[in-house]
């Protein structure tokens, strides 16, 4: 038999705005364990539309929405120094990317935010695949 749906619901429904997956980013980012959190120190969370045009030479992105995310601070024993006027870790997720990633899988949308947040900071601070794996289960 097959599913009838209503378009009714999402008659009046916009992609998600940069502020609102901020927010999503943000809840996503609180619901992560904390002792995965404390890797990360102080972090800024940011949206972008697409990644700069130097970020794109710098990682040799064929297109802009090869990036879902970018991970840009140092490690735990690189903590930002005030001295050096270095600000904190930073996470820059791609907001075109992401959603057109979304529209081509069945995810939901705060899966793929997760999903990017954790492999983001996980990549940086050297966890196994198996580790994150075992992170987004845990969030799930």
């Amino acid at each position: 038999m097959a599913r009838i749906y209503s378009t009714r619901a999402w008659h009046d429904q916009l992609s998600p705005s940069m502020d609102e997956l901020e927010l999503l980013a943000l809840e996503a980012y609180a619901h992560l364990p904390e002792t995965f959190r404390q890797l990360t120190g102080e972090i800024v969370i940011q949206i972008a539309e697409f990644p700069t045009e130097d970020i794109m030479d710098d990682l040799s992105l064929e297109t802009p929405f090869d990036l879902l995310g970018l991970f840009e601070g140092r490690g735990i024993a690189e903590r930002w120094n005030p001295a050096t006027g270095e600000g904190p870790n930073r996470i820059t997720l791609y907001r075109r990317a992401i959603l057109d990633y979304w529209a081509e899988n069945e995810e939901t949308l705060g899966d793929i935010v997760t999903h990017v947040l954790i492999h983001e900071l996980g990549h940086h601070f050297g966890l196994s695949d198996e580790d994150m794996e075992k992170i987004e289960e845990s969030v799930a």
